[in-house]
């Protein structure tokens, strides 16, 4: 095993699905020749050649309607959008077309896609290159929404990802992709889609995240232990599909729940998940449902995106409002 950041989990496991199926391949802008904006397809090009790793002229649109065509013939094309910002002149392939595409032929055809883009803040970029709109996806049926928090678990689900024959859209949170290093083992075995991951097991409160925030959330969950206070730490992973089994099961052993994304309050996949929460475990709720959560405004410029992003101390002041409802 070797020990990598999550953008080179990711180039990993495009290498091993390429590897291992030829119908595999890649399409964005700059992705071959210079390996994409943060290097994730970074020796793809030299490795398996310009008929499987294409660099695109600048034309989101055109990107995504190619890889609409060539997935439903057959191929399985994973395609990159270089920021989330830039993402949105992709939506209408997306949603009218890849999302539909198996209902739409009665299940003649599959969709067997992947689009990847890199989001959220924290790296001191532009707004529009810095959003977390995550929520506008999630409410597309027919379209999975994957999003890793560790270097095991993107090349996991990644590998799940251009597998699935429908569409999936893995969004990666640039803040952590050269955060820290993990033993990743590259074995081609994937993780299951549409499960949350528990990362620390605790009795007293759920915290609920995904992405990035998982940081801030475990750093958390370790101040509160230092309290006296047993928190247990999900990862949501994939936001659409909800697995709302694991967080309902969780909340029913803890009674309390906060839950925290660096996406806008309103809307977001938070009030989905205390919304599930409501109908299905308010009589274990021992308090009410917190969410931290990102302003709903746009994203500012670096001077001010700390004060926009979900940070530690916001997280246990939430948890000890929570916690103080007997």
């Amino acid at each position: 095993m070797t020990a990598l950041t999550m953008v080179e989990a990711i180039a990993l496991a495009l290498s091993r699905a390429m590897e291992s199926d030829n119908s595999v391949v890649l399409l964005g802008e700059d992705i071959g020749i210079n390996g994409g904006v943060f290097r994730a397809t970074n020796g793809l090009l030299e490795k398996f050649g310009e008929q499987r790793v294409i660099d695109s002229p600048l034309a989101e649109t055109m990107i995504a309607g190619l890889a609409v065509g060539m997935s439903a013939q057959g191929m399985k094309p994973v395609i990159e959008a270089q920021f989330m910002g830039f993402i949105y002149p992709m939506v209408e392939q997306i949603i009218c077309h890849a999302s539909r595409m198996r209902h739409r032929t009665r299940g003649r055809l599959s969709c067997p896609m992947v689009l990847r883009a890199p989001f959220g803040g924290g790296i001191h970029a532009p707004e529009h290159h810095s959003e977390s709109t995550e929520a506008i996806f999630a409410h597309m049926p027919g379209v999975r929404v994957v999003i890793p928090s560790s270097p095991t678990r993107a090349y996991g689900l990644l590998l799940a990802a251009i597998r699935d024959p429908d569409p999936v859209i893995f969004l990666e949170p640039k803040r952590i992709y050269r955060l820290n290093r993990e033993e990743v083992k590259d074995n081609g075995e994937d993780l299951p889609l549409d499960v949350c991951f528990v990362l620390r097991d605790g009795s007293d409160i759920t915290l609920v995240t995904w992405g990035s925030m998982i940081k801030e959330t475990l750093e958390a969950a370790d101040k509160l232990a230092q309290q006296g206070i047993s928190a247990e730490v999900i990862d949501v992973a994939t936001i659409s599909p909800l697995d709302m089994e694991t967080i309902v099961e969780s909340v029913q052993k803890t009674g309390r729940c906060v839950i925290i994304h660096e996406a806008p309050r309103m809307c977001g996949v938070g009030a989905e998940i205390a919304a599930g929460l409501a109908d299905t475990a308010i009589f274990h709720l021992h308090a009410p449902i917190k969410r931290v959560t990102g302003y709903d405004s746009v994203m500012p410029l670096y001077r001010m995106e700390k004060q926009y992003m979900p940070c530690v101390k916001r997280i246990l002041g939430a948890v000890m409002e929570v916690m103080e409802v007997s």
